[in-house]
Formats: structure tokens, sequence, C-alpha cells
């Protein structure tokens, strides 16, 4: 791995109806409260293959996939490190 990309990483991005989310709040029984980067809250739900593997907390930064029968609703699908957000920041992705 050469220097000269300055550290950059080559990150997921929103695929087809997935959307950038911040967690803002933990609802417990596996789900979550986040603000999406189309501008809408959201009840988002943590699937079972995500739970115990990957921790999800308030204030991060995850891909969620709205339901097309309840626009209210979605599931996470990703979550960011730290360094990753920070990152998707640093380049105009997300907020």
């Amino acid at each position: 791995m050469s220097e000269d990309d300055g550290g950059r990483k080559n990150l997921r991005m929103p695929e087809d109806d997935e959307v950038f989310a911040e967690v803002t709040d933990m609802l417990g029984a596996n789900r979550v409260q986040v603000r999406c980067a189309d501008g809408k809250e959201r009840t988002a739900r943590i699937p079972g293959r995500m739970q115990k593997r990957i921790w999800i907390r308030e204030d991060d930064v995850v891909l969620v996939e709205p339901w097309d029968w309840q626009d209210d609703k979605a599931d996470v699908t990703w979550r960011y490190e730290k360094s990753d957000a920070d990152q998707l920041r640093e380049e105009g992705h997300i907020e």
C-alpha cells in the first residue's frame, strides 16, 4: 500500500434505495432512531445478522434502507467506523 493516497480508504457507498443516517437515540428491542440525509427522522431496525456482531451507538453514521410501504421506518444495512465517518464528512458526502 502506498502513501500517495493520503490514507484514504474506499468506503461502501449507498446503493439503490440506501441513504446515510446518524443514530440519534437508542430505543431498545433492536431499534434505533436515526436522522437521515434526506431530512427525515426514521425508526430503524437492526437486523439479526448485525446483532451482537456490530455494536451501534448514538452518533454513529450508518446506512439505512427505508421501507417501501412505511416511509418512517427503515433497516440498518451498514455501520461506519469513526475514522470512516470522518472521511465521509471531509469528502462532503454527509454533514
